[in-house]
């Protein structure tokens, strides 16, 4: 069995604050650690389901932050940013069993982790025909292109909620939910029990049923929160400023949307 890990951070146990998400603070190590011991977990719940393959992208900030030195061999890991429009699941294509999630979070505009966000902080808002997204939504999306299966996330409990509604049936994991400025997490240790067993029963699901829409056509819609971004973002070629700080861009193939929102973003 083949699996793909994609691990963000700011959906790992215990985190509330930006500075415990960035390399040069000196709140980051413990969060990097923790980060990592999801990941292993993560891990070892695919190992026990039967993969024999693991390709693992570090997908938060510099992309330089999970610990390799515990590492299993059957694990390839993607570290630092390649400039793919896939960004946070590249690597993945026909051929992978499933997609498994970890440290991920709420979407742009929500309220369920003081950290969520959209790919970056001048995003107020991403669309993906009309509906509000998350970056689980865009990248499992993208996953579904190459028709594989996104069957786990953790991280806080509206991006639980999300992805359970976008793709009934995948095993979620909350260990964390944001109130303001503040979050209630379990501990560390209970959360990577709950995901190394979360992880194994979701890769022994029936994996047909877990590929979320593919529309025949996407509207991608940015919200930026300043006005002169979204003028910037409004040069890529067939994008439409549409007002209110707003870039729209449409395509019948879904690779176009991400490599359209790789420079419409600005990442």
């Amino acid at each position: 069995m083949k699996v793909f890990i994609s691990s963000d951070i700011e959906g790992t146990a215990g985190i509330t604050h930006w500075d415990e998400a960035e390399k040069k603070h000196p709140a980051y190590p413990e969060f990097r650690q923790l980060m990592t011991g999801e990941v292993l977990a993560a891990i070892d719940g695919a190992i026990a389901a039967g993969a024999t393959e693991i390709l693992l992208k570090d997908a938060h900030d510099s992309g330089r932050n999970i610990i390799t030195e515990n590492l299993p061999d059957c694990v390839r890991i993607i570290r630092g940013w390649s400039g793919h429009p896939l960004s946070m699941i590249q690597g993945v294509e026909a051929g992978f069993d499933a997609v498994v999630f970890t440290g991920y979070h709420s979407r742009a505009g929500a309220e369920g982790n003081p950290l969520a966000h959209t790919t970056n902080l001048r995003i107020a808002e991403l669309r993906l025909n009309g509906v509000p997204a998350s970056e689980f939504h865009v990248y499992a999306t993208a996953a579904a292109y190459y028709k594989v299966p996104s069957v786990f996330v953790s991280g806080d409990a509206g991006i639980c909620a999300d992805a359970a509604r976008l793709n009934p049936g995948m095993v979620t994991v909350p260990v964390l939910e944001g109130i303001g400025r503040s979050t209630v997490s379990i501990a560390p240790a209970l959360a990577r029990a709950r995901i190394r067993d979360g992880v194994a029963q979701a890769l022994k699901l029936d994996r047909t049923k877990l590929l979320p829409p593919v529309a025949d056509v996407t509207v991608l819609e940015v919200v930026f929160n300043n006005p002169t971004d979204a003028y910037r973002a409004s040069w890529y070629p067939g994008a439409q400023h549409i007002g209110n700080r707003t870039v729209q861009f449409a395509a019948r193939d879904y690779f176009e949307i991400m490599r359209a929102q790789k420079f419409i973003l600005g990442i």
